[in-house]
């Protein structure tokens, strides 16, 4: 049976929060005897790859 109409305004506004701004990841939402009892967001931040001749110079000097 579906009860997403019980939920309270505060769970509502507080998963809305965990979604604000998030670019990579996930929220979680635990839920134990038919209640929200917590939510999890887990956040990626995505590094920009550096181009081959900058990998190239770094294994170099290390060698």
């Amino acid at each position: 049976m579906s009860n997403w109409h019980l939920l309270d305004e505060d769970a509502i506004h507080r998963i809305l929060r965990a979604l604000d701004g998030l670019e990579y990841g996930s929220v979680q939402i635990v839920v134990h005897d038919s209640k929200i009892t917590q939510i999890e967001r887990t956040e990626k931040h995505r590094l920009p790859l550096k181009s081959q001749s900058v990998r190239d110079d770094a294994h170099k000097t290390r060698k």
